[in-house]
């Protein structure tokens, strides 16, 4: 037995990692998904900004090399400039030679100086022309290659941040992988003990009793677990008693049909699957039948003529309905209910309800029994009121009655031994007499109104 326990001990601390370790992978999934598809949509935004960058670079290039073909275009007309008034001063100098050597000998040197003159004038504004425009052309491609500098800078800063990325992501991958492998080892293990009937009986008890204990019921004033009761034919050991308002109890027992859906799970193909589930389907209606048989409402007085067969997993509940949609209805022919998590907390929680409206009626006739007392005596203490103000009226007048026999007679003659000459260092003191007017109880000068 002791063996027994360490074993179903494993198999939930088992369980338990498992649950733990499939949380996590699937939170730690969804957080790379997350991230994968925020770095796809950066990795889009990125290459749209580089097509911009580089639709920005080539029209950028085209306008360089417009400018640079307008420039060597005007290079080439000043130089074709130059090269014809070179010719013209040529052709000027030998056109005066022939016409007139003697005539031209005198003024040769003064037209020749000034023709020189001009042509270095000519010259010098077609140099200063040709200075302007580079000047021009510099500072409309200087903000271009501004512009292209940044656009460098910015692809390198992406290509830097895109490739981090990618590491990353790399890396996280491989942690999944890694984790996926492990997971699915843990899968196999928890399958294997599964496998076995004592391990998924414990379970499901255990699963039973965290449900209930979620629901905020406490063993032993709540709900028992494990009771015996002889029924005449054998001992009959449900999994647990649930307490109800007004002294009743509601029968839960707990089964696990794991054989037919963990091989469902395995299999590979369609047709298997939906025969290993059609069985699986088949063995819960086999325990609602067996429990059925039981018949703990006979065994227990106060229980209602049904049963609670707890199934600690949704899924298996979902599965087998997927085959046998008639297995509520067959249980509720059979007066067992069928519960899954989810509804058993339901339940319970109903029945908490009912426990809390059960104490609110409880303290509803406690303060009805209080306040009833309270007004008996709340009578009685009036009473007593009325027969003390009738004594004080009673020793009010007795003793007006006594201070005006005290005037009349005994100090007319006390006042006597005065006239007769006696005299005493006292004097007697004057007694007033006292007004009857008492205060009536509120509540009798009611009823008397």
């Amino acid at each position: 037995m002791d063996l027994w326990a360490v074993i179903a001990a494993g198999c939930i601390g088992l369980v338990g990692g498992f649950g733990i370790c499939y949380l996590l992978y699937s939170a730690k999934n969804k957080v790379l998904a997350d991230k994968l598809k925020y770095l796809q949509t950066e990795n889009s935004k990125i290459q749209l900004d580089l097509d911009q960058a580089r639709e920005r670079l080539l029209e950028y290039n085209s306008q360089i090399v417009e400018l640079k073909t307008r420039l060597e275009m005007e290079h080439r007309v000043n130089e074709e400039k130059l090269a014809l008034l070179k010719k013209a001063k040529e052709d000027l100098a030998d056109g005066f030679k022939a016409l007139s050597a003697e005539a031209l000998r005198k003024n040769n040197q003064s037209f020749l100086e000034l023709a020189m003159a001009t042509l270095d004038k000519y010259q010098l504004q077609a140099k200063n022309d040709l200075e302007k425009r580079q000047l021009a052309i510099d500072e409309l491609v200087k903000p271009l290659k501004e512009s292209l500098a940044k656009v460098d800078i910015k692809i390198n800063e992406l290509e830097q941040k895109r490739v981090g990325a990618y590491e990353g992501l790399l890396k996280q991958i491989e942690i999944m992988a890694i984790g996926q492998e492990n997971l699915q080892r843990e899968t196999n293990k928890l399958v294997s003990a599964l496998k076995s009937p004592s391990v998924r009986g414990r379970w499901g008890e255990i699963q039973l009793r965290r449900v209930v204990e979620l629901a905020g019921m406490v063993e032993y004033c709540d709900y028992y677990q494990q009771e015996q009761v002889d029924s005449g034919v054998g001992i009959l050991r449900p999994d647990m008693i649930i307490r109800l308002p007004g002294k009743k109890t509601i029968v839960v027992d707990s089964k696990v049909p794991l054989t037919d859906y963990l091989q469902a799970l395995e299999a590979t193909d369609d047709t298997k699957k939906n025969e290993k589930l059609s069985g699986h389907a088949k063995q819960v209606r086999n325990h609602i039948i067996k429990l059925s048989s039981k018949s703990y409402w006979a065994q227990f007085a106060s229980t209602p003529e049904f049963v609670v067969m707890f199934l600690p997993g949704e899924a298996f509940f979902s599965a087998a309905l997927q085959f046998d949609p008639e297995l509520i209805e067959f249980g509720a022919e059979k007066k067992v209910i069928i519960a899954t998590p989810t509804t058993l907390i339901a339940l319970l929680k109903a029945i908490a309800y009912g426990w809390n409206q059960e104490q609110i009626n409880e303290n509803a006739k406690q303060i009805s029994a209080l306040g009833k007392m309270l007004y008996d005596r709340i009578v009685i203490l009036t009473d007593h009121l009325l027969e003390i103000r009738k004594g004080l009226t009673q020793a009010v007048q007795a003793f007006n009655k006594t201070v005006g026999s005290y005037e009349n007679r005994v100090l007319v003659a006390a006042r006597k031994f005065e006239e007769l000459g006696i005299t005493c260092d006292n004097k007697i003191k004057e007694v007033a007499g006292i007004e009857e007017g008492l205060r009536e109880v509120s509540a009798v000068r009611s009823e008397s109104t």
